[in-house]
């Protein structure tokens, strides 16, 4: 089955490595047109989006700073004129103890339901009115496994941000589906990022692969194409979903 996303401008946030960098990739196979969310890998993001070609470009911003949030949908705008496709992508794990002292503990709560939860949820308020006024928008956000079945004490604060993009996107999928927007969710286990290898160092490999049902840990490869299928709009009638990608460690 051949899509093609021609014409169409997708924002992907945190695009430039990892899951998004998949997603780029992927969605530049089916000629799309992709703004390139990068905070600090600049040449990676250039290149990336040179790469994909179809007018692809990359934008900066800090998704913990609320202020860059709110330039990177203006300046997006101003090049592209609308936004048909957001891909909120970009996230944080940071071990949070619930030993710390409470300026560090408070401060790595507010950080991750900053960039993981809160840049999402503005990012969709400054993009839906121009998705609403062309009467077709869809937001694809990438939530995680731990927003369902939680996550280990360390990780309680990423666990509740991607609880919170769950509930944000079917907030918004009912919200704002008379006006053409459809909202879904793709939720990832463990998959082999810079970020799990993080946690893999710190907790180790068999911590991450126990739970799978599958001999090996999923790649960012086989999340991107369920955001380019969900992109084309051949599944707007199952809006408000949700779509497990963990290797069966989480069955609902």
């Amino acid at each position: 089955m051949k899509i093609s996303l021609k014409d169409k401008v997708v924002l992907v946030t945190g695009g430039s490595r990892g899951i998004g960098k998949s997603i780029v990739e992927a969605l530049s196979q089916a000629e799309a047109t992709i703004a390139v969310h990068y905070r600090s890998t600049k040449d990676a993001a250039e290149a990336l989006a040179t790469k994909a070609g179809h007018n692809s470009r990359a934008f900066q911003a800090d998704l913990g700073n609320p202020q860059d949030v709110y330039r990177l949908s203006r300046e997006v705008i101003d090049y592209y004129g609308v936004v048909d496709v957001l891909v909120n992508n970009a996230g944080i794990a940071i071990s949070i103890n619930d030993k710390m002292e409470a300026e560090p503990w408070q401060s790595g709560w507010e950080k991750t339901l900053q960039v993981n939860l809160i840049a999402a949820a503005q990012l969709c308020k400054d993009l839906i009115p121009g998705m609403a006024e062309k009467g077709n928008g869809r937001i694809i956000h990438i939530a995680s496994r731990a927003a369902f079945r939680g996550d280990i004490p360390d990780y309680m604060a990423y666990a509740a941000s991607k609880g919170g993009m769950v509930a944000l996107s079917k907030s918004i999928a009912r919200g704002y589906g008379k006006q053409g927007i459809k909202s879904f969710v793709i939720a990832p286990g463990f998959t082999r990022t810079e970020m799990a290898q993080q946690f893999i160092d710190e907790f180790g490999e068999e911590l991450a692969m126990k739970d799978l049902a599958l001999p090996t840990l999923t790649e960012p490869e086989d999340v991107a194409p369920t955001v380019v299928f969900l992109a084309s709009g051949m599944m707007d009638h199952a809006t408000g979903t949700s779509i497990d990608i963990n290797g069966g460690s989480y069955v609902r």
